[in-house]
């Protein structure tokens, strides 16, 4: 039926367009003048269809399918009705039934729960269909009777746009909010609600040099003491994100510099997406080959002059993280070294710079800000990097510097600790949301730095 509604919204919104501008476009032939042309018309015609039809499906749907399992439920016995567990079993069986998914005996109470949730759904259905032509036509009616000399169909139109443009950029900040909220509630829970058995201070959460979330479940499994240090998480992820930023700042860069100055079109035509083609590499791919062939290679050049190379490595993953985000640094800094004005360039080379000397003292400083840009975008993507770290550096928690130890970043600790079934109101689970909000605030303060330097140097060059 979503097909249905869909595809009816399609053909209104076509509808009333042509209505409306043919309308108005035989208003304005008998000689009035009108305020807007007749597109606009048309335009505020097709938003008194779209607007209505989908208000009702975004209202319409969730509110059918809750009355549909409210009354499909109340058929069950009282114990299932007041169980949420139960319940929650019971209306996922009748759904399933109901598709045609579940296969097996099922009991008369259910056939029954099932007819009433179909029957429902489909009354509800249809009657949310008529109710979207109505209010379409209903809109295609009100834009028709609307036209006239003195409408301003046009403002009205603009408005509607404006609203919609609005909306939009306040569900990206509730967004935000919301994402900042939750995970700050759970980070606070974890430090501060006495009902969670071993959870630690701020202080020993920020400065501890030991990591270690395990929690005994059973008698047996003896004392297993936990430690929530977050130091050796945050000196892995900051290690691999360095390794891998030697790598590919400078190739990313000098590449760039490469393309958009010195390379023929003919060259640049193919060396450009050839480039590019290492950012739709998969990162499990990279893992793979971070796991099966560098790291073998490093720890094999590593022992024969005598290094002692784990098997596992930072200096495996960081390599391999920065050929994954060299395409990052390389088309970022591209197109904005391509956008510096040749006037610049001419007037370098008027005052006697060679080429060399116009891209190292016009052209990169007045590129900064975008080259900034891209270098901070390939550190927020290695520092959220999983995959490669968890195949190629393993989840050893050590505070180390050596890039020929195993270690382990904040996002491979997330997954870990999350994966499986886990008590929720534990330490070990809220220990994720904890290193979530902290991690957040680290690239806050990385991008805040970035934000800073760039409009110091727009200063200087301005």
């Amino acid at each position: 039926m979503t097909v249905v509604y869909f595809s009816a919204l399609a053909l209104l919104t076509v509808t009333a367009y042509f209505l409306a501008s043919s309308h108005s476009a035989a208003v304005s032939a008998r000689g009035q003048r009108l305020h807007s042309l007749p597109a606009y018309h048309g335009l505020l015609a097709v938003s008194l269809v779209i607007a209505p039809m989908l208000i009702l499906w975004v209202i319409g749907t969730p509110l059918i399918s809750n009355l549909a399992l409210s009354n499909a439920l109340n058929l069950f016995p009282t114990d299932v009705q007041t169980d949420s567990l139960k319940s929650g079993t019971a209306l996922r069986d009748v759904q399933s039934f109901a598709a045609g998914q579940r296969s097996g005996e099922a009991s008369d109470v259910l056939r029954s729960a099932a007819d009433t949730y179909s029957t429902w759904m489909t009354t509800g259905t249809y009657a949310l269909l008529a109710a979207g032509i109505a209010a379409a036509l209903l809109g295609i009616g009100t834009s028709l009777r609307l036209v006239s000399p003195t409408f301003r169909a046009r403002t009205h139109f603009e408005r509607f746009v404006r609203i919609i443009l609005i909306a939009c950029a306040g569900v990206a900040v509730l967004t935000t909010i919301g994402i900042v909220a939750s995970v700050l509630t759970e980070t606070l829970r974890f430090f501060f609600d006495p009902n969670i058995k071993g959870r630690p201070g701020v202080l020993d959460f920020l400065f501890g040099t030991e990591w270690n979330p395990q929690q005994a479940m059973r008698a047996d499994q003896g004392d297993i003491k936990s430690a929530y240090g977050f130091l050796p998480l945050l000196t892995g992820t900051l290690l691999i994100t360095f390794i891998a930023m030697c790598l590919a700042g400078p190739l990313g860069l000098l590449s760039a510099i490469y393309l958009a100055e010195y390379a023929t079109p003919q060259i640049r035509r193919y060396a450009k997406p050839v480039l590019e083609i290492l950012a739709g590499i998969p990162t499990v791919v990279l893992g793979f080959f971070a796991a099966l062939t560098v790291a073998p290679m490093i720890r094999g050049y590593g022992e024969a002059i005598g290094l002692d190379v784990a098997s596992e490595s930072a200096l495996a993953a960081g390599l391999v993280m920065g050929m994954m985000i060299i395409p990052f640094i390389s088309s970022l800094s591209d197109d904005v070294i391509n956008a510096v004005p040749q006037s610049l360039r001419d007037g370098a080379y008027a005052l006697g710079a060679t080429k060399s000397e116009a891209i190292k003292q016009v052209v990169l400083p007045a590129a900064l800000p975008g080259v900034v840009s891209a270098f901070m975008l390939a550190i927020s993507r290695a520092i959220g990097e999983t995959m490669i770290v968890v195949m190629a550096a393993g989840l050893a928690a050590k505070l180390t510097l050596n890039p020929l130890d195993a270690v382990t970043t904040i996002t491979v600790q997330i997954k870990t600790i999350l994966v499986g079934d886990q008590e929720f109101d534990s330490a070990k689970t809220l220990a994720a949301f904890a290193l979530g909000f902290v991690l957040f605030f680290v690239t806050l303060v990385l991008n805040i730095i970035a934000l800073r330097i760039v409009r110091k140097y727009r200063e200087q060059y301005d």
